[in-house]
């Protein structure tokens, strides 16, 4: 991007002060034959110039010269080549002494740099562009002449019948001349800033779980294991329908997020008959990323790695559940409900002290990264699924076979009811009684 610009181009610099300090009519030290404008404590002196700086510069300058350079006991102005006035105000530059405090510009120190750039008990110096501050500016000839002016307050006593002042009053008009010859354009080139890095911060996380078909068209590089993710149920197949002990692949992935070191966990999956995650009855699928472990079918763990073709696979898991229904807590009679499953996930950051792994073993579970109670609320998400249906659960003869095996509690329940079907056929009455679980102790009667 080029835009251009006019500026004005005085070539050489001539600068110089025209002052006029109107103290002098209220008794100056400048009438003082005893006073000498370089009788300045070396304590309350300031440098003038350059360190390195000779006698004769010094001089030249309007400065004093005892080994450095320093101001002297008044007021001197100087016209820098960068366009910038340079002003150093003595407090012995009147009598009284002058309050430094009170001096202003035309224009206040409202911008900052219109006051003081620094200031002692003894001197305040002053140094601003020669356009600011209330500077006028005007042309004569071959020069464009800056002018500003200082001035101070003063303390009046207003009397019943009079008022008076013990305060100096003090002017300066000072100025500066820049010799110029000519006025050319200037084209500045500006080039364009590239873009800034991209910041990391926190940000709302976004997991989905859904439901594969299963139908393993073509076989991978772990055979079928990754084929029967290749394709997910949309809206339209919804409900799935599913036969008892018929599996259900399950996937859960983060969305929205490229960062490869994250590393997607699942706490805890459980299933409903409603699609609330805390609606009861439930039935816990995984334990901090582990199978149940008193679900006889238990839920089986998907491997998810390099060999997945996935772009992330640290952003997925995926685990198989064996098709269930629901019982009545009482009869233990099949309820045949929709089934709906549900995820608590996190995200976890891997670090020296917490590679983020989840290991399962036969015994007790366990997992190695850090307690969920140190994960922040960004970073933690429950996703469900979509209704799954349970189709074909009349009991039948095989039925009541195959049912012998299920989990304890829909064994209590199935086995109760075929009992009552045989009694019936015999008219009699029986009671089953089945062996007490790990988990509970049941009596069927009928």
């Amino acid at each position: 991007m080029a835009r251009a610009v006019q500026l004005g181009i005085w070539l050489g610099v001539l600068g110089f002060v025209l002052a006029q300090d109107q103290s002098k009519h209220f008794g100056s030290k400048g009438s003082d034959e005893t006073f000498h404008r370089c009788q300045v404590d070396s304590f309350a002196r300031v440098l003038c110039g350059d360190p390195a700086i000779s006698s004769t510069d010094c001089e030249a300058l309007n400065c004093c010269f005892d080994l450095q350079c320093y101001y002297a006991n008044e007021v001197t102005v100087h016209c820098l080549r960068d366009g910038q006035f340079m002003v150093v105000v003595s407090r012995a530059a009147t009598l009284p002494l002058l309050d430094l405090p009170s001096v202003n510009l035309l224009e206040g120190p409202s911008g900052g740099y219109c006051g003081p750039v620094s200031a002692s008990p003894a001197f305040a110096v002053f140094q601003f562009p020669v356009s600011d501050c209330g500077t006028t500016v005007r042309v004569e000839g071959d020069y464009v002449i800056y002018e500003n002016k200082m001035s101070s307050t003063y303390e009046v006593g207003v009397g019943p019948l009079g008022s008076i002042t013990r305060d100096s009053i003090y002017e300066l008009s000072f100025q500066c001349r820049y010799f110029g010859s000519a006025v050319v354009s200037l084209v500045a080139e500006v080039n364009t800033v590239p873009p800034p890095l991209p910041v990391a911060a926190p940000g709302p996380l976004r997991v989905e779980l859904r439901l594969a078909s299963g139908q393993c068209d073509s076989k991978g590089a772990n055979g079928c294991a990754d084929a029967v993710y290749s394709n997910y149920y949309g809206d339209a197949d919804y409900p799935v329908t599913k036969v008892l002990r018929e599996p259900v692949y399950v996937e859960v992935r983060i969305l929205e997020r490229t960062d490869p070191n994250l590393v997607l966990l699942l706490e805890h999956c459980w299933a409903t008959s409603t699609s609330s995650p805390l609606s009861l009855p439930q039935w816990s699928l995984l334990v901090d990323g582990c199978p149940y472990r008193d679900d006889r079918y238990q839920t089986s763990l998907v491997p998810v790695d390099a060999s997945s073709g996935l772009l992330f696979p640290s952003h997925y898991k995926r685990f198989i559940v064996q098709m269930f229904t629901f019982v009545d807590p009482e009869s233990f009679v099949p309820l045949k409900e929709t089934v709906f499953i549900h995820c608590s996930t996190a995200v976890c950051h891997p670090s020296a002290t917490d590679r983020c792994e989840q290991r399962c073993s036969s015994g007790k579970q366990r997992r190695s990264i850090a307690p969920v109670g140190k994960r922040s609320p960004e970073e933690k998400a429950v996703v469900s699924s979509k209704p799954v249906i349970l189709t074909n659960t009349e009991l039948t003869a095989t039925d009541q076979r195959l049912h012998s095996e299920v989990p304890s509690s829909l064994r209590y329940g199935l086995l109760g009811v075929a009992a009552c079907v045989l009694l019936v056929s015999i008219l009699a009455l029986a009671v089953v009684c089945v062996k007490p679980s790990p988990m509970e102790l049941k009596c069927v009667k009928c």
